[in-house]
């Protein structure tokens, strides 16, 4: 009985020690796992290193999130700042922004390569797509609009593109909006020469700008005219809106001297004389302009009225033959058929301007207004002596190979 009652203890207390045996292992067997060792020093280190390498494999398999700026969808963005594409959790691979015109936005990214910005500002009114892609993950695609400039200036240029002009010929800059900051118009516009020569631009006032040489162009150049004024800000909210070249070629050189001393003009072609004509410039009363001029406008005939020069109801003919425009305020080497053949080359008796015998008409192939005009083209220059007036004005007209080389230059704003 006594046997049997100890047996039956043991039993249960086996029965309860294999259960504590049960838990503890349960209990040990994640620690043996994760550390493959039994001491209980080494198993806390090991499972505080376990968790760091399972948030680093966290941190790991995060994807890269790209974000552009201006963002996607918008209508109106800016085009005064740059385009910018950030990553977080990666590095950039590629990026290429493209507007609905067909350009497209050079950019740099940095040294972590986690941020790429376009080194110029987007055009006004174009749409763009960017196709930004991280390392390692699909490319993302962003459309954007830019918002239109509220209100924009053109420069109007002299000479037409693709023509032939004479070697006094200035690239001439009207703007229709006044210029405040010249300095950034003026870089956006550059005049080149083949063969090359340095080419300097000159401010008259904040509506023109001129381009010339130190000296007239050599005969043959080729000029080009760059106009990057696209976005340009003229003044504060007003933007240029042209961006083109154009080109424009100088013919032979032709160059023609009027002393109203000895009534006469001597006209040079590539340095040999081509034609001596007797002329007629102004008298006492309404002095030529002296000085360097250029031929700017040209027509077969056109009415000339004294009203529209100051001078009150003097004159109004009609069909002047020939006529050749030097300045802005109205002087003109022209044909005329109303003085007596005796005036030229013997007496000044014009209102300013120079005469050559001339025919009604201007079809008369013999008389020296048909033969100067028939030889002239628009750059062709023309110089004053002896008149007995002050040198013409640079501005007055396309003649400013009035002003020293170094007066010119001082009038640039680069």
């Amino acid at each position: 009985m006594g046997v049997s009652h100890i047996s039956n203890r043991s039993e249960k207390q086996s029965e309860r020690w294999s259960r504590r045996g049960v838990l503890t292992v349960l209990g040990v067997v994640p620690a043996a796992v994760l550390t493959g060792c039994s001491g209980s020093a080494g198993a806390a280190e090991s499972s505080s290193s376990g968790g760091s390498s399972a948030t680093a494999s966290v941190k790991a398999a995060k994807a890269p999130t790209v974000t552009v700026l201006p963002a996607d969808g918008t209508k109106k963005a800016d085009f005064t700042t740059p385009v910018t594409v950030s990553v977080t959790d990666g590095t950039l691979a590629a990026v290429k922004v493209t507007g609905n015109d067909g350009s497209t936005l050079a950019g740099t990214f940095n040294d972590a390569k986690t941020k790429w910005t376009s080194a110029k500002n987007p055009y006004s009114g174009t749409k763009y797509t960017v196709a930004a892609q991280a390392q390692g993950a699909a490319a993302k695609t962003v459309t954007f609009t830019t918002k239109s400039p509220g209100e924009t200036f053109v420069g109007y240029f002299t000479p037409e593109a693709n023509s032939t002009s004479g070697v006094g010929m200035p690239v001439s800059i009207n703007f229709t909006h006044a210029v405040k900051d010249r300095s950034t118009v003026q870089k956006a516009i550059t005049v080149t020469a083949e063969p090359a020569v340095e080419v300097v631009g000159h401010w008259f006032s904040d509506t023109r700008l001129d381009f010339r040489p130190e000296t007239y162009w050599a005969a043959g150049t080729k000029i080009t005219l760059s106009l990057r004024l696209k976005d340009i800000e003229g003044q504060d909210g007003v933007y240029g809106v042209q961006s083109k070249d154009v080109t424009f070629d100088i013919g032979r050189e032709q160059i023609s001297t009027v002393d109203l001393s000895s009534k006469e003009m001597v006209v040079k072609r590539d340095g040999t004389t081509l034609a001596t004509y007797p002329v007629s410039g102004g008298n006492a009363q309404h002095t030529t302009w002296s000085g360097i001029m250029v031929i700017s406008e040209r027509f077969k005939q056109t009415r000339m009225e004294s009203s529209t020069v100051g001078l009150g109801d003097e004159y109004d003919i009609s069909d002047v033959p020939h006529a050749q425009r030097l300045t802005t305020s109205g002087t003109f080497v022209h044909g005329n058929y109303w003085a007596s053949t005796s005036v030229f080359g013997s007496e000044n008796t014009s209102h300013g301007c120079v005469g050559l015998h001339d025919a009604k008409g201007a079809n008369n192939t013999s008389v020296a207004g048909y033969k100067f005009y028939d030889s002239s083209m628009l750059g062709d220059v023309v110089i004053v002596k002896n008149s007995g007036d002050k040198t013409v004005a640079a501005d007055n007209g396309l003649n400013g190979w009035n002003l020293s080389w170094a007066d010119w230059k001082a009038g640039s704003a680069i």
